[in-house]
């Protein structure tokens, strides 16, 4: 009995890998959509989030399942509570990616002028994070999981960075207001999957320390 419990968590966790993959994929192609002006991809981020969505639902439907069926021992329902959590804050971060398929479709509509540096910078950091971060629940890995959360603050000094350069770009260049708010969109949705990405950091920590940090004030 204990051994098939065992095989139904491993099940849930490759479920979640394949969640947190399909994620990542979906902030690739929408970080390239608005760098390489390519709005093809944009279709192809809304059909993953399906995958992501529907993911998500039948993790749900395993918590409750083998919470009901097993009655499992205080540590098998911490695993089953941070699978939970963390699949719904994997879906988030598809949301975000679907965020900035439609906001590119404005960026693009204006005059293509190439983003802030910076801006490819948040992208590359908070992929980094959410992968990072899934394999601090993986691996159980609480000194990975420290890491991610440290980031957050280098994409929280990019995103300062990418609003002062844009707000100086629309002072000095009116006609590219459209454009700019944009970007400035682009770099929240961005700083968004990293905050999601932290917060799954932090459920890694419960799961080896027990020791809930969801609350401990937020990266500088």
């Amino acid at each position: 009995m204990r051994e098939a419990f065992d095989s139904q968590l491993q099940e849930m966790l490759q479920r979640l890998l394949l969640m947190g993959g399909l994620t990542e994929s979906m902030i690739e192609q929408a970080i390239h959509a608005l760098l390489q002006a390519d709005e093809s991809l944009t279709q192809q981020v809304m059909q993953t989030e399906q995958r992501v969505d529907a993911l998500q639902v039948e993790l749900d439907e395993a918590c409750v399942r083998l919470t009901v069926q097993h009655q499992p021992v205080a540590r098998d329902v911490r695993f089953i509570f941070v699978v939970s959590r963390v699949a719904s804050n994997v879906e988030r971060i598809a949301d975000q990616a679907i965020n900035i398929t439609q906001n590119t479709r404005f960026a693009l509509a204006g005059p293509q002028l190439q983003p802030p540096a910076e801006l490819r910078d948040m992208a590359s950091a908070v992929r980094k994070m959410v992968g990072s971060a899934l394999a601090a629940i993986v691996m159980r890995d609480v000194r990975l999981a420290q890491e991610v959360i440290e980031i957050e603050k280098e994409v929280n000094r990019l995103r300062d960075h990418v609003f002062m350069k844009l707000l100086t770009d629309m002072n000095n260049h009116p006609q590219r207001l459209s454009r700019e708010l944009s970007l400035i969109l682009i770099s929240r949705n961005l700083e968004k999957i990293g905050d999601h990405a932290t917060n799954i950091a932090k459920e890694a920590i419960y799961l080896v320390r027990g020791q809930d940090v969801r609350h401990d004030p937020p990266a500088d």
